[in-house]
């Protein structure tokens, strides 16, 4: 029987991952794979890199490793942040659906193993790789959950879809709203 704190865990972290995939509805290829801030941060980048976060943390952390190993893994680009944006030869539809195999794997080894099973993270320090699979089942709701604040904003940038609060204002509403968070900025700017 599966823990309650396991299954609650479970119930947030698969509401995020929805979250997440949902950012991608109705956007082009293009729009999925462009980076929008400095650090490169895109859509379908975002949902690549936490296929690797369930995998190794709730699966190949716990003695379950995935049937055949992620593309970026096993040719070590991963280390050259790989899993942070989509090959041209990436589709959307292979990567949501390695995500969602991904989480499949995930949800077996949480219904199937008690928080207190030992983990060892492979790519952690010697020192620091020994921890409890109920430990990185919190890291990865939080990483997750992380991940779709990121995807949040992105979106927005894209085309003005905000998060879950969007529809609270209309247009002429957030507008106002926005200005007032300017002006009061501007009461601590200063020229240089």
């Amino acid at each position: 029987m599966t823990e309650p704190l396991a299954l609650e865990l479970q119930k947030y972290l698969q509401a995020t991952r929805a979250l997440l995939l949902a950012k991608l509805d109705g956007l082009s290829e293009y729009d999925r794979r462009r980076p929008l801030v400095p650090s490169g941060t895109n859509l379908l980048g975002l949902v690549k890199h936490v296929v690797g976060i369930e995998y190794v943390y709730l699966g190949t952390s716990v003695g379950r490793p995935p049937e055949k190993p992620l593309p970026w893994e096993e040719d070590g680009s991963v280390w050259e942040g790989a899993d942070m944006w989509a090959l041209p030869s990436e589709s959307t539809a292979y990567l949501t659906d390695l995500y969602r195999a991904a989480c499949a794997h995930s949800d077996r080894s949480i219904t199937e193993l008690p928080l207190d099973t030992p983990a060892e993270v492979p790519h952690w320090a010697e020192d620091k790789r020994r921890t409890t699979f109920g430990a990185l089942l919190v890291r990865v709701v939080d990483e997750t959950a992380h991940h779709a604040g990121h995807a949040d904003l992105v979106r927005e940038l894209i085309d003005g879809q905000g998060g879950a609060d969007a529809d609270m204002l209309d247009e002429a509403g957030w507008t106002e709203y926005y200005t007032k968070i300017q002006r009061a900025a501007e009461t601590f700017r200063t020229e240089h």
